[in-house]
């Protein structure tokens, strides 16, 4: 009897030990998960109980997707990065210190630093490619921004940037004119620049006077056509009056008098 029972109770214990060992499985499956997989080069870390994520000299030629959303400071300093698109940083709602200098970045859509505005206090473009930017690219951004060592283009649409943000305190003077549509521009610091010239106001005036330079060209045009319509029209008329003289009397004063009425 005692034989039967231990054949009919393996089947049950070998059922029991499947069952556990399927759900050891189950639980090592949730809790032995694989860390993130970061790019090449970058690494998270802690520095004065700030969460940091590092990827500095990289090799980025984009801005990582898959940094932590918890991320306090953001190094992507030293890559190949040409570009800022809209939305880049959205995801990190946390991030107080963005370092982007000595990268290729020449171009900063409207939008790039969406999300940022409450709590970036540091945000660094030093060393870049930077030649325009519009002022909406930093709309409602309330950090301390790095200009300088960047191919500047002196005009009102930096003017304009410059007025809009905050400058790191010793930075302005690195932000020098590469070019200028003033030639004694090229070289200089761009806050000397603008302490002598309102670059936007010479652009009014300079837009002031093309659209007058149009419109008296425009007024000319029409002056000249109608000093030509009113002279072929005495030409035609004198022709036609000259040979109403050569007409007989009779027929020549019919001739004038319908002249005349049409002229009416």
């Amino acid at each position: 009897m005692a034989t039967a029972e231990r054949v009919l109770l393996r089947p049950v214990t070998v059922g029991l030990l499947l069952q556990s060992l399927l759900l050891l499985l189950l639980l090592l499956g949730c809790c032995l998960r694989p860390a993130a997989a970061f790019p090449k080069g970058c690494y998270p870390s802690e520095e004065e109980g700030l969460k940091t994520f590092r990827c500095s000299n990289a090799r980025l030629t984009e801005v990582p997707r898959d940094i932590p959303n918890d991320t306090n400071k953001l190094y992507l300093d030293s890559n190949h990065i040409p570009f800022l698109p809209h939305d880049a940083f959205r995801d990190l709602p946390l991030l107080l210190e963005l370092d982007l200098s000595h990268n290729t970045i020449a171009g900063v859509e409207s939008g790039a630093f969406r999300g940022l505005a409450e709590h970036l206090h540091s945000l660094d473009l030093s060393s870049n490619r930077l030649v325009s930017v519009s002022k909406d690219a930093f709309s409602n951004l309330k950090a301390k921004v790095n200009l300088s060592n960047n191919p500047w283009l002196c005009d009102c649409r930096l003017q304009e940037l410059v007025r809009t943000v905050e400058l790191v305190a010793g930075s302005s003077g690195g932000i020098v004119c590469d070019s200028s549509a003033q030639e004694e521009h090229v070289g200089k610091a761009f806050l000397q620049v603008i302490a002598d010239t309102d670059l936007c106001n010479v652009y009014k005036k300079t837009t002031d006077i093309a659209m007058l330079v149009t419109m008296f060209g425009w007024f000319a045009m029409v002056i000249s056509y109608l000093v030509y319509y009113v002279r072929q029209n005495q030409e035609d008329a004198r022709r036609h009056l000259e040979y109403l003289k050569s007409l007989p009397s009779k027929q020549r004063r019919s001739e004038e008098s319908s002249t005349i009425s049409t002229v009416v």
